[in-house]
């Protein structure tokens, strides 16, 4: 920083007949502060390009301790929220793994259910043939039945005549 502002007042103090009547006020406002002084590019004679230097101040270890403190929260922080992220994830995990298991359980159980379903359906149809007989012997038995109450009904008619006759 020091060779940009030194250069126009060494300018203005090498070429008196450039300046002014302002030319003392520069001066005084160079040596004051040096900041101040209105930058002029300087020139390169041989290939017309204007150069300058970057001025570079050294950081104060205020600001060093500062960043470097900031650094290592931030760090921390995103250490604890990387972990937390991560754990969910675990988590996550660990959830489709048990639930996974638990539906090869539910297929398990499914396909068990499934096959008794079968055995009975084929049970079902072995015992269809007596299960039909079953339902005919009922029919004829119900048939039976009627037939019997028919045959009390007129054995009781009978008897009344019987008796009928008997009495005359």
């Amino acid at each position: 920083m020091d060779s940009i502002s030194r250069a126009p007042a060494a300018q203005l103090a090498s070429n008196p007949a450039a300046g002014s009547s302002n030319d003392g006020e520069v001066a005084e406002t160079v040596a004051e502060n040096p900041a101040a002084v209105p930058k002029r590019p300087i020139s390169n004679s041989d290939a017309g390009v204007e150069t300058a230097e970057e001025a570079v101040e050294p950081a104060d270890p205020d600001i060093n301790e500062l960043c470097t403190d900031m650094f290592g929260k931030m760090a921390i922080f995103l250490q604890g929220e990387l972990t937390g992220i991560c754990e969910d994830y675990r988590l996550l995990e660990n959830m489709n793994k048990l639930t996974s298991l638990k539906y090869m359980e539910m297929k398990d159980i499914s396909v068990n259910i499934s096959r008794n379903l079968q055995d009975l359906n084929n049970k079902y149809a072995s015992l269809q043939p007596y299960l039909d007989q079953i339902n005919q012997i009922e029919e004829q038995v119900s048939s039976l039945e009627q037939a019997a109450y028919k045959l009390d009904a007129y054995s009781k008619k009978l008897e009344a005549r019987f008796k009928k006759l008997e009495k005359r």
